[in-house]
């Protein structure tokens, strides 16, 4: 992937969004989901011993100690705000705390997914859609909305047709902010400091869940209308 013309600053905040060719599915099952988070998690550090696609084989004990020790070198590219995987594109709110760090993470765990689908699918080429957009997050407000934004694209889109479905939607860190989720893999104090606990969140994220499906439902009517003759 060439250098970026708009590098991002560190310690600055950023939407990250990209999607498969030609809005191809990048996720077919669940073990595609898996497998490209763990390579997120793994690439969020700066100088990993292995590469993951030989991490990912090592005996559970030795993954583990592997892991221990990076996060005890607390040497991170970013960290993770929230995230959520969609079957054709993803979003990620992230932080940069090393210089290029967005561009080296993302090159990294997208090389490495990239390799691991099209080994599992027997295809060649490229799985993502060129560069990924980045938009920086400029105020307090900009980083609450974009935060409920991504969580509640699963729903917007359809893919789950209730909130209730959308607060178990497992390849989503809203289960993690509503405290319903095993791991904690995301750094979510920045967002729910604002909030009075989890619930404040819930509150403010199911609040919004039919006015965004709705704005999401006209974009898609206003795409699909004929042009003019």
């Amino acid at each position: 992937m060439p250098p970026r013309k708009d590098p991002s600053v560190t310690g600055e905040i950023y939407h990250i969004i990209n999607r498969g060719v030609a809005s191809m599915p990048i996720f077919v099952n669940g073990r595609h989901y898996n497998r490209f988070l763990e390579a997120m998690l793994y690439y969020q550090h700066a100088a990993p011993p292995l590469r993951y696609s030989y991490f990912s084989r090592l005996p559970q004990s030795a993954k583990v100690e592997k892991l221990s020790q990076l996060k005890q070198t607390k040497n991170y590219l970013v960290e993770i705000i929230c995230y959520c995987l969609m079957p054709n594109h993803f979003h990620l709110l992230l932080k940069q705390v090393s210089d290029n760090g967005i561009s080296e993470f993302i090159r990294k765990f997208s090389e490495s997914y990239a390799h691991y689908f099209n080994t599992k699918n027997k295809r060649i080429g490229p799985l993502f859609q060129g560069r990924f957009k980045s938009v920086r997050v400029e105020t307090e407000e900009q980083l609450l909305h974009v935060s409920r934004y991504i969580h509640l694209n699963p729903y917007s889109a359809g893919i789950v047709k209730s909130i209730t479905e959308l607060k178990k939607y497992p390849h989503s860190s809203l289960p993690e902010y509503l405290g319903s989720a095993e791991n904690n893999l995301c750094q979510k104090d920045l967002v729910l400091s604002y909030f009075k606990g989890n619930s404040g969140y819930e509150d403010f994220v199911s609040g919004q869940a039919d006015y965004q499906r709705e704005l999401a439902r006209i974009k898609n009517l206003l795409l699909e209308e004929p042009e003019a003759g």
